[in-house]
């Protein structure tokens, strides 16, 4: 039986390209916002075990996306996307080229001419992939230097994001009552961290209580976890005082999160209406800072994160009830 996740790659010499598909099971809407918003990006797009890290994006005609694949010993390599044509929700097309941190070409290296496009399946979104050279042996020595393996670990990295992060948010959330939670993140310390919560609060795990991610099945062409990663909370939900919810989940460095003090808290606004979140974060978000703006994200919520003028992080997270 055919594997539709599977990534299929075709050499097509006469054109000097390389022809690449690949089905995920989320909505075009949600693929396209992995492929287009660097918070997620910076989270799958390299192999394991390197991180992408994005130093700007400005995703528009024009506009240029410019990163770095650091590996397991800091090694980073550069490169730049200029977007040349975006058709929303549908395609965009760009220019890839190896470059130094501040934008500057290598030309000793190949670029890549890039048209990606999105469409609606019977299982989710086909991705249809473009990838053109200027020459044969342009296109022969980016396959030699590994980039077939590693495109189809970084496309197994956005399957698993799909089929755990947001869908174990999108599971542990079954009703819409309104409430507000407070969302910690953590450095490999969550289960040490809620245990000790649970004991003094006296409380209760709720929802998904603590879900590790060795939990979750990995699709088979992403990289193995390690014993210790695998340990590691993915979901965590603790009630606390008065019916307050604690949530978490470990953001280790091993896994490509840059965890530090500012962005390791968030109190989580989830309001009984979509109006009432977008009311809730125009409101408070004014004369703060936008991290995101309000948008229907991955795990099925309308969502955004801002810190306000006072330097308050939030979250809003609106999510329609399950079946």
């Amino acid at each position: 039986m055919r594997d539709l996740n599977k990534m299929e790659v075709k050499k097509d010499l006469s054109n000097k390209k390389l022809v690449i598909e690949r089905n995920f099971e989320a909505t075009p809407e949600q693929v396209w916002m992995a492929w287009t918003q660097p918070e997620y990006l910076d989270q799958w797009w390299a192999p394991l075990p390197w991180r992408a890290e994005t130093k700007s994006m400005d995703f528009k005609v024009g506009g240029r996306w410019l990163y770095c694949m650091v590996g397991p010993d800091e090694t980073r390599h550069w490169c730049s996307v200029d977007f040349t044509r975006i058709e929303g929700q549908k395609s965009f097309e760009n220019i890839d080229a190896f470059c130094d941190e501040n934008g500057n070409r290598n030309y000793d290296m190949p670029a890549m001419k890039w048209k990606v496009d999105f469409a609606a399946s019977a299982t989710g979104t086909k991705v249809s992939i473009d990838v053109l050279f200027d020459s044969v042996a342009d296109l022969e020595k980016i396959v030699e230097m590994g980039f077939q393996e590693g495109f189809a670990s970084a496309m197994g990295n956005l399957d698993h994001y799909f089929s755990t992060h947001f869908k174990l948010r999108q599971d542990s959330k079954t009703g819409t009552p309104t409430r507000v939670c407070t969302y910690l993140n953590f450095n490999g310390k969550t289960e040490e961290a809620f245990n000790f919560y649970k004991k003094v609060f006296r409380g209760e795990f709720s929802g998904t209580g603590l879900q590790r991610f060795g939990d979750i099945e990995a699709p088979p062409d992403m990289p193995p976890l390690s014993e210790e990663d695998k340990k590691l909370i993915i979901h965590a939900e603790l009630t606390i005082l008065g019916g307050h919810i604690l949530m978490a989940t470990d953001a280790p460095e091993s896994m490509g999160f840059k965890l530090k003090p500012g962005n390791n808290m968030h109190i989580n606004l989830e309001p009984e209406s979509r109006e009432e979140a977008k009311r809730l974060f125009d409101e408070l978000s004014e004369g703060g800072k936008v991290d995101m703006p309000m948008a229907d994200m991955f795990w099925g919520a309308y969502f955004g994160s801002f810190s306000d003028k006072y330097g308050i992080n939030w979250m809003v997270n609106y999510q329609e009830k399950n079946g």
